[in-house]
């Protein structure tokens, strides 16, 4: 950047929303988050803006939580957190189910009304829909004064749901690997990315990038949009109404260029669709992985595996506006209550309790809802890389849900493994396709449907 190393860049981390400006860090799981000084549950049994405002040991009741983290339903959810709720909450009775492919089955199970009492809203879920499967938290202006990101899951003014935590975009990598490579510089631009996974393969035993495929939720690399543009307008107020949108230079043609490009290039595992989630998270922290693409809430996940933990490191997607870096913050999956619920009020308590005080978000390198609350270490070191953390701006009251109207019609899924997965295909040569000719065909549909969504 500008010939300086970009890891010594020393400028000022700006906070598009004021309340991300936080002080401090604390990733310990087994402490209940540092609450900077507003401590919303001190008064009302941890249900601060919106939810039911009974005595902790006035309700009661059993509550099914269902939850994507398989791997730390029993060790976290269970051994740490239910004790510690129970202490306030002695008469609600949790129990937890955890779904490993979670999209997929619990929206199957959203037919019926046998979907637990909290679960985390599904991604493709349109505002419209969310008070026939959601009950309301509270009202936008009571939560979000005390809560980060609670506008993601909203409608008519009414959130439905609570940010497990927040994320900002970017990749995990392994600092040895780098080094070992000869890499001496963060990346900042696509071109300058394929020239360090070219070191990586060259000068290392390590895959260069370990696209994990397989898993499909694991190439949502679309966060990236904002900060390639710039511009935290971009995907609620422009790709609504943008032709063309997988066209040369657009955020989604460079997302998903370097993606076909790794694959083409022999930069990612031998044969993608053999790739194990869980088996990963040691590989890269044993440095037989450089990179991976994944928000800050893998962090700490990858240093779990490492014998070194400061060797997993957190990067922004290799783009630059002007020589500026940005990365994407927002929320992810948010907690929310079964509409159909018998215990309602309890449901609700678990959830507040767990953005108040539970530490999840800490302990999982992520923001916290709650305002005030701690930044993780690993997003501290933003600050020393110069990077400018944007959060989307909500699409207009009118045009709320548009996004996810024309990805939906158009099936193209923004959100979803498919198109993705079809692009490294194209890229190893298991498809008889070109990604032009696959970039063709994702604009013909998006087109398609923006033009029957927006009316233009």
């Amino acid at each position: 950047m500008r010939g300086k190393k970009f890891w010594l860049v020393a400028l000022t981390l700006v906070f598009v929303l004021s309340l991300l400006a936080a002080c401090g860090g604390n990733n310990n799981a087994n402490q209940p988050a540092n609450n900077g000084g507003n401590n919303a549950s001190a008064n009302n049994g941890g249900n601060a803006g919106g939810a039911d405002e009974s005595a902790p040991e006035e309700i009661s009741g059993d509550i099914t939580v269902i939850t994507h983290r398989t791997d730390i339903v029993d060790s976290v959810f269970k051994e740490e957190y239910l004790p510690r709720f129970q202490e306030q909450y002695p008469n609600v009775n949790v129990s937890f189910e955890s779904i490993t492919d979670y999209e997929g089955q619990i929206k199957i199970r959203m037919n019926t009304e046998d979907y637990g009492d909290v679960l985390n809203i599904p991604n493709d879920i349109v505002p419209e829909d969310l008070p026939n499967f959601f009950e309301p938290l509270g009202s936008l202006e009571e939560l979000e004064q005390n809560y980060q990101f609670v506008h993601e899951q909203q409608y008519d003014g009414i959130s439905y749901g609570m940010p497990t935590t927040i994320n900002a975009s970017g990749i995990v990598y392994n600092k040895r690997v780098f080094e070992e490579a000869g890499i001496t510089e963060l990346p900042d631009t696509p071109e300058k990315f394929l020239e360090a996974m070219h070191m990586i393969k060259e000068n290392t035993d390590a895959i260069p990038v370990y696209t994990n495929y397989a898993a499909g939720w694991t190439l949502g690399w679309g966060d990236a949009m904002v900060p390639i543009s710039g511009d935290p307008d971009y995907t609620n107020h422009i790709l609504v109404r943008e032709e063309d949108p997988f066209s040369a230079d657009k955020p989604l043609h460079v997302i998903y260029k370097l993606m076909y490009d790794l694959a083409d290039q022999d930069l990612i595992e031998e044969d993608p669709t053999t790739t194990d989630w869980e088996g990963s998270k040691p590989m890269i922290a044993n440095g037989e992985i450089g990179v991976m693409f994944l928000g800050s809430w893998a962090i700490t996940q990858m240093q779990d595996f490492a014998d070194n933990p400061d060797d997993i490191g957190f990067m922004p997607f290799p783009a630059n506006v002007d020589g500026q870096v940005y990365s994407r913050a927002g929320g992810d999956y948010k907690m929310a209550v079964n509409v159909h619920s018998e215990n309602k009020e309890a449901a609700k308590a678990w959830i507040f309790w767990f953005a108040n005080e539970s530490g999840f978000a800490e302990s999982q390198g992520g923001i916290s809802a709650l305002k005030g609350a701690p930044m993780p270490p690993a997003l501290q070191a933003f600050e020393e890389l110069g990077v400018e953390l944007l959060s989307e701006t909500p699409a207009k009251p009118e045009e709320n849900g548009w996004l996810t109207q024309i990805d939906n019609m158009s099936e193209v899924g923004l959100n979803q493994p498919n198109f993705k997965q079809r692009i490294i295909e194209a890229g190893v040569g298991n498809r008889d396709e070109s990604i032009d000719d696959i970039f063709a065909d994702l604009n013909d549909r998006w087109n398609e449907a923006m033009h029957e969504v927006t009316g233009q």
